[in-house]
């Protein structure tokens, strides 16, 4: 029977303002022992260590002679897993090269640059048998669970259709005043701060759904995508580009005749993509990010027994539900509060203290966190693992290829080669 350890060995990769997140979340515990830290940024580098100083933790090394010094850090540092958190693009290579060494990575989420880095990472993954876990913390989401607790002991009855997204305005992230995150300005590139750095170049060049695993994630764990279940087509459909342009000629920081205004964004405002499943449902996903709206997720879960929505932020209240053997009307929807709070998972019950004291977004960052240094310590597979993060990844660049070419339908690749058939649903287990 194999012994956990009392702690871990951990490094970080990408030190930005997710990635000092997932540090301060990580110097909370007691288990995990940070040896260092890999970041080009030295901005993003100080604030980091102004983290540590915070905690009083010492001798934390910084590798940050260029973008791949932390090719130097996986050869130097003797560590059991890292995480990733850098910008998009590197994601993929980053976490092949950790496995080459024999080391764990937990990825932060995005969407892959094409099919073939999904397809490498699961080779390598299997080749050296090195799990891989996506970080996708929204499906941690207290009333994400809930529902899928609610799913899993049938109370929707059969699933039909789900909807989910990334529908939040990010206007004042993509462009800021190159100071603070969310500074009012129009910077971007080299003069922006934080994700206005790199993340704004994703909206110029490409076109389709950039960011698709906070709102596929919780619906994926729902209907045992990769686990019983499996994706078998994908078709997405972009409107027009004007809010990003809007937003920088109606700027008091901008104008019509600023630098940025001769900006030609490729990336639709409203990304929809919608799926096929091979046991006959149907999920639709949403990107909206360059307008203004309130934020939300757009969740919804439909069965034959009823269905839920998200109106809001997360909490069980923030819904609305209409099961028809529950309802208090006939027809008529019902706050989810009661039903979700009857339902709540066991996860969120037994560490209902701690999911209170994490930086971040609350409870489903400790969850997220929870879970993967647990299966590490404990050398279980994980819940979310290199097929889900595969196939998840792989939605942005066939988003682009249905677009590019009119909403074609695109077949989805089977990451797990046939293995979907035997596999079983992990997500969410009471031991961790």
């Amino acid at each position: 029977m194999h012994q956990p350890p009392e702690r871990i060995n951990l490094a970080i990769i990408g030190c930005g303002i997710r990635g000092q997140e997932f540090l301060e979340n990580c110097l909370k515990r007691n288990d995990i022992h940070l040896t260092a830290i890999a970041d080009p940024d030295e901005q993003m580098n100080a604030r980091s260590q102004a983290i540590l100083e915070k905690y009083n933790v010492k001798n934390v090394r910084f590798y940050n002679k260029g973008k791949f010094d932390y090719l130097e850090l996986y050869k130097n540092e003797t560590i059991d897993a890292v995480i990733i958190a850098s910008p998009w693009e590197d994601h993929i290579s980053q976490a092949i090269a950790a496995i080459d060494y024999g080391i764990i990575p937990g990825l932060e989420v995005c969407g892959a640059n094409n099919l073939e880095e999904c397809w490498a990472i699961v080779q390598k993954s299997e080749e050296k048998n090195i799990p891989v876990m996506i970080l996708e913390n929204v499906c941690f989401r207290r009333d994400m669970m809930a529902v899928f607790n609610m799913v899993k002991q049938g109370l929707f009855g059969e699933l039909l259709l789900c909807h989910g997204g990334f529908q939040q305005d990010l206007r004042s992230l993509k462009f800021n005043n190159g100071k603070e995150r969310r500074g009012f300005g129009v910077q971007l590139g080299e003069q922006g701060f934080s994700e206005a750095k790199w993340r704004t170049q994703y909206s110029i060049d490409r076109n389709g759904d950039l960011y698709p695993t906070h709102g596929f994630g919780p619906l994926s764990n729902l209907l045992d995508i990769n686990k019983g279940n499996r994706l078998t087509s994908i078709a997405s459909f972009a409107t027009k580009s004007r809010g990003l342009h809007k937003y920088i000629i109606e700027s008091p920081f901008g104008g019509p005749d600023c630098p940025s205004a001769s900006l030609d964004f490729k990336l639709g405002d409203i990304i929809t993509t919608v799926f096929q499943t091979i046991h006959g449902e149907t999920i639709v996903l949403t990107h909206d990010t360059n307008n203004p709206r309130a934020n939300n997720f757009g969740f919804r879960v439909q069965g034959t027994e009823g269905l839920w929505q998200d109106l809001a932020s997360g909490n069980l209240e923030d819904g609305l539900i209409y099961l028809e053997k529950y309802a208090t009307q006939k027809n008529k929807w019902d706050n989810s509060l009661d039903l979700l709070s009857q339902y709540d998972h066991p996860l969120w019950k037994k560490y209902k203290k701690e999911t209170t004291e994490v930086v971040g977004y609350g409870g489903m960052d400790f969850l997220v966190l929870h879970t993967f240094i647990e299966a590490v310590k404990h050398k279980t597979p994980f819940p979310l693992d290199v097929y889900d993060l595969a196939t998840w990844y792989a939605i942005t660049p066939l988003s682009e290829k249905s677009i590019a070419e009119g909403g074609q339908v695109q077949i989805f690749p089977d990451f797990t080669k046939g293995k979907w058939i035997d596999r079983k649903n992990n997500f969410g287990i009471e031991h961790i």
